[in-house]
């Protein structure tokens, strides 16, 4: 893992858009990481049905979406918005 780019352990649910979001530092600098329900659902192999659960499958999955959100940072794949969409 590289260590230049920090995780904290924050997560948010977004019910309008229906995403988990979550917060990455590199350099200091916060970048906005968010899954899609329909992409954590996948990755899980879970079926999502309210904010809780969904806030619980990404806290099971947490290390894989890291990594995943790690990569794409890497990669300076930024939306946009300058956010990061974690897709597998």
């Amino acid at each position: 893992m590289n260590q230049s780019i920090l995780f904290p352990d924050i997560q948010s649910w977004d019910e309008e858009q229906q995403i988990v979001t979550f917060p990455a530092q590199q350099s200091g600098a916060l970048i906005e990481c968010f899954i899609r329900k329909a992409e954590l659902e996948k990755i899980s192999g879970q079926r999502i049905e309210e904010e809780q659960q969904a806030l619980d499958v990404f806290s099971q999955c947490r290390f894989e979406l890291e990594e995943l959100a790690e990569e794409l940072i890497e990669e300076e794949e930024f939306n946009a918005l300058g956010q990061i969409e974690v897709i597998s």
